[in-house]
């Protein structure tokens, strides 16, 4: 049966894919809501198989789009820790209660978000984090391991590399090259589990027009922004995910 012909999932589907175009443009901290949406019409596990082929393509524009601007210091030292964490929560994600570490991951991005917007309140100038490399690699390890079980690994990046000040766009590349290679590592494992049916890519292929239409006019208005209101509007988005995901552990 064709997964989009129910009315609510259709709808469901594609909020979460513009939800995940807007987030791969640059509207960083929105994908991560991308998830429970779909997961409100369909099977949690369904969901997030439906959508990786999703962000693999719309991963393809987000880096082109951004090809010109991003930091190799940060992805060097990410990347090797989101293997990890991928390859950790491939491991260990029957053990590990979905619900808990949704709820930590939602507590910890709401304070952050909040403390942030503290710091900068009155555009008050906060001095650039200077964190070692090592620290970018646990964060890393976050990042791939909520990734791998709720393509929920914008926040971790996003408290390691905010405070860093990148300008906007490097930012955005940054981020877009992070996540291209990490949905990339996830995709193993979903092979081996057989998520990828049929209805699945069926389902994801009929997305895809939306989902790289989307991921362009992020793209649009990511540029059209100044780096300080764009900072703000991603500690607010942080807030309101932190909440979210928080909500979504506890019902």
């Amino acid at each position: 049966m064709d997964l989009l012909a129910d009315p609510f999932t259709l709808a469901m589907a594609v909020l979460a894919v513009v939800v995940l175009g807007l987030a791969k443009g640059g509207l960083a901290g929105l994908g991560a809501l991308a998830t429970p949406l779909l997961a409100l019409a369909i099977a949690p596990a369904s969901a997030a198989a439906l959508l990786l082929p999703v962000l693999l393509v719309q991963d393809v524009v987000s880096v082109w789009s951004y090809r010109r601007t991003w930091s190799g210091w940060i992805i060097g030292w990410m990347l090797p820790g989101a293997l990890v964490g991928v390859v950790l929560a491939s491991l260990f994600a029957a053990a590990v209660p979905e619900d808990q570490v949704l709820l930590a991951l939602g507590l910890i991005t709401a304070l952050f978000g909040l403390y942030r917007l503290w710091a900068e309140r009155g555009g008050r100038i906060v001095a650039a984090s200077s964190s070692p490399g090592w620290i970018g690699t646990l964060f890393g390890a976050a990042c791939g391991f909520t990734s791998q079980i709720a393509h929920a690994g914008g926040p971790p990046f996003q408290m390691w590399v905010t405070p860093r000040k990148l300008p906007h766009q490097t930012f955005v590349g940054t981020s877009s090259i992070t996540f291209a290679a990490i949905n990339w590592m996830k995709v193993p494992s979903y092979l081996a589990l057989g998520s990828f049916n049929r209805a699945v890519l069926e389902a994801a292929g009929l997305l895809m027009p939306l989902a790289i239409a989307a991921t362009f006019a992020g793209v649009w208005l990511v540029r059209r922004m100044n780096s300080a209101r764009f900072y703000t509007l991603v500690y607010l988005l942080m807030i309101a995910l932190g909440l979210r995901l928080t909500w979504q552990a506890l019902i």
